[in-house]
């Protein structure tokens, strides 16, 4: 269980820079918890103190009853940790990068190998193949092994599909179900919403703050707006146009469509009528359900 309470973070680098403010959260065992929010949201620094990697200004951090600043060294124990950024050797193979953080912890890749079988068997075939050359989805999985080869309790991984291909993505996912299976808990922050649906509870995040925490339809069903779906020709002008107009409360694009948020009263062929004046006649407008990313940009406008 992760217990978190009024955590601040601060750096003094080019002025004082708050990157966490208040936040409070737990995470129950055997539970996959997600921390949704974009880049420079404070997810990093929140995963490295939770990681004993960094100490927080104020407030405390307890991991299965170890607290983060006191009892840092049994915490390492217990915890397996991968940032966001590849950090093995790139110039050892898959199995030494592994070998050597298995000796890390007195233990050896046949003792767990059933702990990363599901992952490992998919590089093993490259196993004499150096860290550096390996492809994004193959040092995930590298990563990932190294991070499980000790029976961690808990699992903190930090923005770990960032920059890997939406098969790879789906996969690591699939994976991260299946140590939940076996009773691991899991951290993992993330800078795409879509992957928030695949927790069992979310936190937003923005500004060093949790904007909303609760499981992804609980966020879904507390939507407060309209929500409806532009389709048209000249986009970015239609895009101008409906920020412009006096019911429209909020519009952003979503790929190749514009979702907008309206007032209580438009109905969709009284907005198309209006486009129409002005120049765009085939549009298509939508009622649609909310994601995640809605829910995200109401809560922070």
């Amino acid at each position: 269980m992760i217990e978190v309470k009024d955590i601040y973070k601060s750096y003094a680098k080019h002025g004082k820079a708050n990157a966490l403010n208040g936040i409070t959260f737990t995470v129950k065992g055997g539970e996959i918890f997600g921390v949704i929010g974009p880049d420079g949201a404070g997810k990093s620094s929140l995963f490295r103190i939770l990681a004993s990697l960094i100490l927080p200004d104020s407030g405390s951090a307890i991991m299965n009853g170890f607290d983060v600043g006191k009892d840092y060294r049994k915490i390492r124990k217990i915890i397996g940790y991968m940032p966001g950024r590849f950090s093995l050797y790139q110039d050892l193979s898959v199995e030494e990068n592994l070998k050597f953080f298995a000796t890390l912890f007195n233990t050896t890749i046949e003792e767990n190998y059933h702990l990363i079988k599901d992952i490992y068997q998919q590089i093993e075939p490259f196993k004499n193949r150096r860290a550096g050359a390996l492809s994004g989805g193959m040092k995930q999985k590298l990563a990932l092994s190294c991070a499980l080869i000790h029976k961690p309790e808990i699992l903190i991984l930090d923005e770990p599909t960032t920059g890997v291909d939406p098969v790879s993505r789906k996969e690591f996912w699939d994976m991260l179900d299946r140590l939940k299976e076996q009773g691991i808990t899991i951290l993992v922050s993330t800078a795409y919403m879509d992957e928030a649906s695949r927790c069992d509870r979310i936190a937003l995040i923005r500004d060093g703050k949790f904007i909303g925490s609760d499981t992804p339809q609980g966020i879904i069903d507390d939507y407060p707006e309209i929500l409806w779906s532009v389709i048209g020709g000249k986009m970015s002008t239609l895009l101008s146009d409906l920020r412009k107009h006096p019911k429209v409360k909020s519009s952003f694009a979503f790929g190749d469509k514009i979702h907008i948020t309206v007032e209580e009263g438009l109905q969709t062929y009284d907005l198309k009528q209006d486009l129409a004046n002005k120049g765009f006649n085939e549009v298509r407008i939508d009622i649609i359900k909310p994601t995640i990313e809605d829910c995200f940009m109401a809560l922070t406008s």
